[in-house]
C-alpha cells in the first residue's frame, strides 16, 4: 500500500521532470527558481545571470506600448546593448490631485507617482538614482528577481543613497508582467509622500492576443487635511484621498477605446493599508495575471470586480462590445470621496428648521447640510477651504457624478478621432436612457400590482 508520503514524493518527482523535459520556449508549470536540480546534481545558475538577450526590446516591434493615464512613460538610451535610464529622487511641490487641490509631495522626475519603466523580457538594463531629497533613500524592485546586491533595500543589501548622490542598479530581466519600484529606505515617510512608480515587462514572445490599448494604474492613498499642503506620513487609518497614478476624480483622465478593442488594465497597489476593490460597469473581464506570473488560460475566471492586496499587481483583459461611459472605480464606498470627514455627528433624518433658524439669527445664510445624504453638498456647491476638495461631485452629462476619489470612466465609441481626444460625453441611442416615467406607463404598468378592493 502507498503511503501519504510515498505519493507526494512520486508526484514531486513527476512534476520536477516534466519541467525538466518540456521543449524551449514552452510556459514553465512553476517559476524557474522553484525547478529541482537536473539529475547530475549540478546546481542551476539563476535566471538573472544568463546573458541578455542580444537584441534589446523595442517598441512597435517587440510590444505595444502601455498607457500610464496622468503620466509618462521614462525615457531611455541605448549603451552597448544595454538600457540606460535616469531616477531622480526629488520635492515635488506642485503635485496636482484635482484640480483645486495641490500638495507638495516627494517623487520621481518631478512626477507623482514616477514614470513607468517599460522594458522586455531579456533585456539589461542600467538604471541611476540620483537622489535630491532631504534624506538618504533607495529604490526596491518590486517582485523582480535580480542579484541580492541590486534588491535595494537601504541597510540590507546597500548602503542607502545620501542626498545628492547617484547610485547605479544593473540587472537583466528575465520575467514578464506587471511590476512596481518603490522607495525601501524610511518607506512609512517617502512611499506615503509619493516615492513609487510602475515597472512593465514586454513578455519577448507573447503567447495570446496583443491588446489594442495597455493601460496601467498605481493605487495609493494619502491623508491631507482640508487647507494644508503636506500629506501626512504618519497617518495609519484614516486616509482622506485615495488615487489612480496619483490622481483623484474629478482630476482622473478617461480611458478611451474603441468598440471592439481589446484592452488591458494593470493595476498595482501600493497603498499604505488598504486593498482595492475594482468594479467596471458595462462589460465582464478576465484576471490573466497575478505579480506571481500569467494565469494559464484554463484557469482564468471572467470577473466584473478584481480585489487588488496590498503590495500586489493585478492584470485584466475585456473586449469592449459595449459603447458608453462606464465607470472604473474601487467599490469601497469611501475609496470615491475627497478629504472625507470622521466622527462627525449623523444627521441622516434630522429636522433641522428650528435649529437652522436659531443659528442664522447669529451666522446669516446658515444651512445644516449631511440631513438628507451628501449628494446635496455637491449639487449646492458648497465653498470649501482654500486647497481643499468637496467630498464628493463633479459635473456630468445630466447632472452631479456623486463620486471622487478612486474613480474614472471607460469611454468607448464606435467611432474614434482619436485615442488621444477625450470623445466628450456619450450620446445614447432613442430609448436606452432611463428617465421619468409616464402617467400613462404607471398606469398601464403598475397598475398590475394594485389588489383590487
Amino acid at each position: 500500500m502507498m503511503t501519504r508520503r510515498q505519493m507526494l514524493t512520486g508526484a514531486a518527482a513527476l512534476a520536477g521532470a516534466t519541467a525538466l523535459n518540456r521543449p524551449a520556449g514552452a510556459e514553465p508549470a512553476v517559476h524557474p527558481s522553484a525547478v529541482p536540480k537536473p539529475a547530475d546534481g549540478k546546481p542551476q545558475a539563476a535566471a538573472w545571470t544568463r546573458p541578455p538577450h542580444p537584441e534589446p526590446g523595442e517598441p512597435g516591434k517587440h510590444y505595444q506600448p502601455t498607457v500610464t493615464l496622468n503620466g509618462s512613460t521614462l525615457p531611455w538610451k541605448l549603451v552597448d546593448g544595454v538600457k540606460v535610464f535616469h531616477l531622480v529622487a526629488e520635492e515635488v511641490r506642485d503635485h496636482e490631485f484635482a484640480p483645486g487641490l495641490k500638495a507638495r509631495c516627494w517623487g520621481f522626475n518631478g512626477q507623482v507617482h514616477g514614470p513607468t519603466i517599460e522594458v522586455v523580457e531579456g533585456d539589461r538594463v542600467r538604471i541611476y538614482v540620483t537622489n535630491k531629497l532631504p534624506e538618504a533613500t533607495s529604490v526596491h524592485w518590486h517582485g523582480i528577481f535580480l542579484p541580492n546586491g541590486m534588491d535595494g533595500v537601504g541597510g540590507l543589501t546597500q548602503r542607502a543613497i545620501p542626498p545628492g548622490e547617484t547610485f547605479k542598479y544593473e540587472f537583466t530581466l528575465w520575467q514578464h508582467g506587471s511590476y512596481m519600484y518603490h522607495s525601501h529606505h524610511d518607506e512609512m515617510t517617502q512611499m506615503a509622500l509619493g516615492l513609487m512608480g510602475l515597472l512593465v515587462i514586454h513578455p519577448r514572445e507573447p503567447s495570446g492576443p496583443p491588446p489594442d490599448r495597455d493601460f496601467a494604474y498605481l493605487l495609493s492613498e494619502w491623508k491631507l487635511m482640508p487647507g494644508t499642503h503636506r500629506p501626512d506620513p504618519n497617518e495609519m487609518r484614516d486616509f482622506n484621498l485615495l488615487t489612480l497614478n496619483g490622481r483623484c476624480f474629478p482630476g482622473t483622465a478617461p480611458m478611451v477605446v474603441k468598440t471592439g478593442d481589446r484592452v488591458r488594465i494593470r493595476i498595482g497597489n501600493l497603498s499604505a493599508m488598504d486593498h482595492h476593490s475594482i468594479h467596471f460597469h458595462g462589460h465582464t473581464w478576465w484576471v490573466t495575471e497575478t505579480d506571481g506570473g500569467v494565469i494559464p488560460e484554463t484557469a482564468r475566471w471572467p470577473e466584473v470586480t478584481v480585489i487588488v492586496p496590498v503590495g500586489s499587481t493585478r492584470t485584466v483583459e475585456f473586449i469592449a462590445n459595449n459603447p458608453g461611459d462606464w465607470a472604473f472605480h474601487c467599490h469601497m464606498t469611501h475609496h470615491v470621496m475627497n478629504q472625507m470627514g470622521h466622527d462627525l455627528p449623523n444627521l441622516i433624518g434630522i429636522d433641522t428648521d428650528k435649529l437652522d433658524a436659531r443659528i442664522r439669527k447669529t451666522v446669516p445664510g446658515y444651512m445644516t447640510m449631511g440631513h438628507t445624504g451628501m449628494a446635496e453638498m455637491s449639487d449646492m456647491g458648497m465653498k470649501v477651504p482654500r486647497n481643499s476638495l468637496p467630498m464628493i461631485g463633479a459635473r456630468g452629462p445630466y447632472d452631479t457624478i456623486t463620486m471622487g476619489g478612486m474613480y474614472t470612466n471607460i469611454k468607448v465609441r464606435d467611432q474614434l478621432e482619436s485615442y488621444d481626444k477625450d470623445p466628450g460625453w456619450y450620446e445614447m441611442p432613442p430609448g436606452t436612457r432611463a428617465e421619468a416615467a409616464s402617467e400613462e406607463e404607471l398606469r398601464r404598468d403598475l397598475g398590475l400590482f394594485q389588489k383590487e378592493p
